[in-house]
């Protein structure tokens, strides 16, 4: 089993008698690395942060878990302070950071409910109100703007001649080689549906940017826990919900006024803001493809777990194959 160094844990009051589990990078390609710590107090999430998290970015982060936490959303990471009262660790040029442990299973594929997807979104509601309540500004929609950017990138790295070279043996050229040829068609049209969004001033606050299945852990009907906060950044609320919907539901339609109306009972939400969930879930799936094609066939990324990309791709094609 791969410890943590005894540098990191005597960072923390509590580390004698304590008890790690390793658990790599539980499925996610950011390269963070966790561990599960326990001692007599508690379970904790140990985290080993890549090298593109900066120490005020996540002590930002952490001061909105706070702020989460004195709202009473048990749901949402607690931040644990460290001997010299900091929540951001610099050990050795990495960033380290030790949050509560969220109870629950990301299961919600494999035993769907009306009652769940009710609970998702009216809790995602309810931190976007603590959030806006305290930072709450207007502009352009950030996911729209990063989507458009990609989009372009995308366009000018094809319209260089480049293509990708797919290998007998690479897991990923099934699903690769489809989206490959998916995206000709689709990446125009999703491109032309953002563009008008650019220009539209929107409320803008705090937002978790990364809501989807693996992040999301129930206990029963209840929303117990959401998971992994590095993404956490200003954006507009549909952001969120696109990405939640998009990966908890696939293709029911009806879902997707239920989670609407279940986060509309909590706090507001326009119907022109309805409007750009659909945009965003959309073209979110057509970015998705790009970006792992430009990853592994333009920048020739290293990534461990090839198998899991494939299905992860292969997921994002079936989506892109629906909308066609």
């Amino acid at each position: 089993m791969y410890e943590p160094p005894n540098t990191v844990l005597e960072r923390y009051a509590w580390v004698p008698g304590r008890r790690c589990a390793f658990f790599g990078a539980r499925g996610g390609f950011s390269g963070a690395l966790l561990w599960r710590v326990a001692d007599a107090a508690g379970t904790y999430a140990l985290k080993a942060w890549p090298d593109d998290m900066t120490a005020d970015r996540l002590t930002w982060i952490h001061e909105l878990l706070d702020e989460a936490q004195a709202a009473g959303l048990a749901f949402a990471p607690a931040p644990i302070t460290a001997r010299d009262g900091t929540t951001a660790v610099n050990v050795d040029g990495r960033l380290w950071d030790l949050c509560t442990w969220q109870p629950g299973v990301a299961d919600f594929r494999a035993q769907p409910s009306t009652a769940r997807l009710d609970a998702a979104c009216r809790a995602l509601a309810e931190l976007h109100g603590v959030w806006a309540g305290a930072h709450r500004s207007a502009g352009p929609c950030p996911g729209v703007l990063r989507r458009v950017d990609a989009l372009r990138r995308w366009q000018a790295l094809v319209a260089s001649g480049w293509q990708p070279r797919w290998r007998d043996d690479d897991p990923v050229r099934t699903p690769a080689a489809e989206a490959w040829g998916l995206l000709p068609t689709l990446a125009p049209p999703a491109l032309a549906a953002l563009e008008p969004w650019t220009t539209v001033s929107l409320p803008l606050h705090p937002c978790w940017c990364d809501p989807w299945h693996d992040h999301l852990l129930f206990s029963g009907d209840a929303l117990t826990g959401l998971i992994d906060h590095g993404s956490i950044k200003e954006d507009h609320a549909a952001v969120d919900l696109a990405r939640l919907l998009g990966s908890l539901l696939d293709h029911d339609a009806p879902g997707r006024a239920v989670g609407i109306d279940a986060y509309r009972a909590v706090r507001p939400l326009t119907d022109d803001e309805a409007g750009l969930i659909a945009v965003l879930e959309h073209t979110g799936h057509v970015v998705a493809a790009t970006h792992w094609l430009r990853w592994l066939y333009h920048e020739e990324r290293l990534y461990a777990d090839r198998p899991t990309i494939a299905d992860r791709l292969a997921r994002i094609t079936r989506t892109l194959c629906h909308n066609h």
